[in-house]
């Protein structure tokens, strides 16, 4: 897989809200209302990264989660990183649809991005 140039991945950027192109990596940090909604969000990216087979960087305190994905092979970012990104966001927003019997997580689990 190839890195993209800077114009790719500024283009691709425009599609994923709250995710900006820093130090080399895709970031984007997950602001929650304190501890428990951090851990539901840290395993939220856990599981849509292993699904992805592409495992991200994460910081981790008390009420944040950052982000960082690159690519290690390709010494770039890539479009797997743009995917893992997009599948990442899916798994943490979700909630259940009109009419569900499912609760859905505790809200707010993240807060939007600024």
């Amino acid at each position: 897989m190839k890195a993209l140039t800077a114009g790719e991945i500024a283009a691709r950027l425009a599609g994923l809200s709250g995710w900006e192109h820093r130090d080399g990596a895709i970031r984007r940090t997950y602001t929650t209302s304190g501890w428990a909604n951090t851990m539901l969000v840290v395993n939220a990216i856990a599981f849509a990264a292993e699904a992805a087979g592409h495992h991200p960087d994460l910081s981790v305190s008390w009420s944040r989660v950052e982000v960082a994905l690159w690519t290690h092979s390709a010494k770039g970012i890539t479009a797997l990183d743009f995917e893992t990104a997009a599948l990442i966001d899916q798994t943490v927003a979700w909630r259940p649809g009109p009419g569900s019997v499912l609760p859905g997580p505790p809200a707010p689990l993240v807060s939007r991005p600024g």
